[in-house]
């Protein structure tokens, strides 16, 4: 019947606290779903390393060369500092600028 309780809903209203959770709500899943399909290490600014899209040059390192030397080699003109951690970062080195002889390391396009 036209008339009855039954019939008559009102419509959900919510509030600013209830906005504001449900927003809070929308934005944690959007960010565990980045986390799932971008990685834990993506959103912490983390420290893996992801392999280049396509194969870059890469060099060999030769008995009593250092990481500064290499770097000084790829770009003479530039702050070998900055190659360092290019390198570093490029293949996956963390903290340690160590290199053995015959080590061969991939080196950022210029």
């Amino acid at each position: 019947m036209p008339g009855s309780p039954d019939n008559h809903r009102t419509p959900i209203r919510l509030t600013r606290r209830g906005r504001a959770v449900v927003v809070a709500f929308i934005a944690a899943v959007a960010l565990v779903l980045l986390w799932v399909t971008v990685g834990p290490g993506a959103l912490a600014g983390g420290g893996e390393s992801r392999a280049p899209s396509a194969p870059g040059e890469t060099v060999v390192v030769d008995p009593g060369e250092t990481l500064w030397e290499i770097a000084s080699d790829i770009d003479p003109d530039g702050d070998p500092r900055l190659m360092v951690q290019r390198i570093m970062s490029l293949n996956g080195m963390a903290d340690d600028p160590t290199v053995l002889p015959g080590q061969e390391l991939r080196i950022p396009s210029r």
